[in-house]
């Protein structure tokens, strides 16, 4: 290069940044995916293999806590109120499917007296870490 000649800018693209931030946002998302759940904390029946749990597509999840005390997806039902509360969240569903998380005796009773067919379970494997 002689003097008072223009320099010649060499263009090369830095991934590093991006690479660093996806790496973050990856960190992110693996920490928050299992507060994500809906309803209360159940402790769950163990299992020595439980069977795929499908897709969550015109599903709905009730849960029973320790105290008896039944939810429909996020919110708090009384027991009277049952059968009312899951057909309205039910809505338009053409084909509902009602999935259990708890103690299940009781419910199963009350989802087939509110007229739903085929009642799916959630259970945790035997040894198995986290909820």
């Amino acid at each position: 290069m002689r003097l008072g000649e223009p320099s010649k800018m060499q263009a090369t693209i830095n991934i590093t940044p991006l690479v660093d931030v996806v790496l973050v946002l990856l960190i992110i998302f693996m920490v928050m995916a299992p507060q994500m759940r809906k309803g209360p904390d159940v402790n769950l029946p163990n299992t020595t293999k439980p069977n795929a749990q499908g897709d969550e597509r015109g599903r709905i999840l009730v849960s029973i806590d320790e105290a008896g005390g039944l939810w429909i997806n996020d919110q708090p039902v009384a027991a009277e109120h049952f059968g009312e509360a899951l057909n309205a969240a039910v809505g338009a569903e053409p084909n509902p499917r009602v999935v259990i998380r708890g103690d299940v005796r009781e419910v199963m009773v009350a989802i087939e007296q509110a007229g739903f067919r085929g009642v799916g379970l959630i259970a945790k494997r035997t040894g198995a870490e986290g909820k």
